[in-house]
C-alpha cells in the first residue's frame, strides 16, 4: 500500500475542506510547491493534487501553482479538479503531471473517459465521490441516483488505471475512512482502488492494509498529516512493514 500525501489548492493556497465544503476551509500553507517538496521529503510516494476551485468551476483554476508544484518533486503526481475535456487532458500531461483525475466528466460524459483511455492508457484514473453509496459530482454539490459500485465496473470496462474513491461523509472529519465502502467498490471490480476520506490514524492505515487483498493499493491523506495526527514518515514506514 502506498501513501499519497494531498495538497488541495483554492485561489492559488493549500487549504484543506470539511465534507467537500468550500466555506468550510482551512489554509495550510501560502506556497504549494514549498508544501509539496515537504511531503516529498517526508516520504510521499504519489503527490495527489486536487484544483478545488476547478472542481467548483468546471475549468482548471489553478495552473500556475499547479506547474511550481510539478518543477519542484521528482515523485509522480495526479491531478483533478475541472478536468472536463481532451485538451485540458492532454495539456496537463504535457506540463508533467503524471496522471489525471476524471471526476464528474467520468459520470456526465462517459465517452471522454474511453477517449481518454485509448489516447492516454496508463494515465487516467478516476475519482468517485460518494455519499451514502451514491455519486455526488460538481464539487460534491450534487449527489445522483448512480450507484459507485455500479460506475466503478463501468469506468474498469473502459480502461482506467484505478479508481479513487472517496467517502463525502468522512473527507476532513478525522473520523476514520469507510472500511466497508471503500472494500466492497474494491472487490466489485478488478483494477486498484485508492482509499480517499477521513483518515486520521495510523490505526486506519493498519485496518486498510487488512484489506490490501481486496483490492485497496493506496490511501490518500491530507488534514491528518497537516494537523500532526498522523506523521507522514511513520505512515511509509508502516505501510513498507519497517
Amino acid at each position: 500500500m502506498i501513501i499519497l500525501p494531498a495538497i488541495d489548492l483554492k485561489e492559488g493556497r493549500c487549504v484543506r475542506l470539511e465534507q467537500g465544503l468550500m466555506d468550510k476551509d482551512t489554509v495550510y500553507n501560502d506556497d504549494p510547491a514549498a508544501q509539496a517538496h515537504i511531503w516529498q521529503e517526508q516520504g510521499g510516494e504519489l503527490l495527489h493534487i486536487v484544483d478545488l476551485d476547478g472542481a467548483f468551476a468546471g475549468v482548471p483554476k489553478n495552473r500556475e501553482a499547479i506547474k511550481a508544484i510539478i518543477e519542484v518533486i521528482d515523485i509522480p503526481s495526479e491531478l483533478g479538479g475541472g478536468i472536463r475535456d481532451m485538451a485540458t487532458i492532454e495539456a496537463y500531461l504535457d506540463l508533467g503531471i503524471d496522471r489525471v483525475i476524471l471526476g464528474t466528466v467520468a459520470k456526465e460524459n462517459p465517452a471522454l473517459v474511453q477517449e481518454a483511455c485509448r489516447k492516454f492508457a496508463g494515465q487516467i484514473v478516476v475519482g468517485i465521490d460518494a455519499k451514502d453509496g451514491l455519486v455526488a459530482v460538481r464539487g460534491w454539490a450534487d449527489v445522483t441516483e448512480k450507484k459507485a459500485t455500479e460506475m466503478a465496473k463501468e469506468m474498469e470496462g473502459f480502461g482506467v488505471e484505478a479508481i479513487i474513491y472517496t467517502d463525502i461523509a468522512r473527507d476532513g472529519m478525522m473520523q476514520g475512512p469507510n472500511i466497508a465502502a471503500t472494500k466492497a467498490l474494491a472487490e466489485a471490480i478488478n483494477i486498484p482502488v485508492i482509499a480517499s476520506g477521513g483518515l486520521s490514524t495510523l490505526d486506519d492505515i493498519r485496518r486498510l492494509m487488512e484489506i490490501e487483498s481486496a483490492g485497496v493499493t493506496g490511501v490518500i491523506t491530507g488534514k491528518a498529516i497537516y494537523s500532526g495526527a498522523i506523521d507522514l514518515r511513520e505512515a511509509v514506514a508502516l505501510t513498507k512493514g519497517s
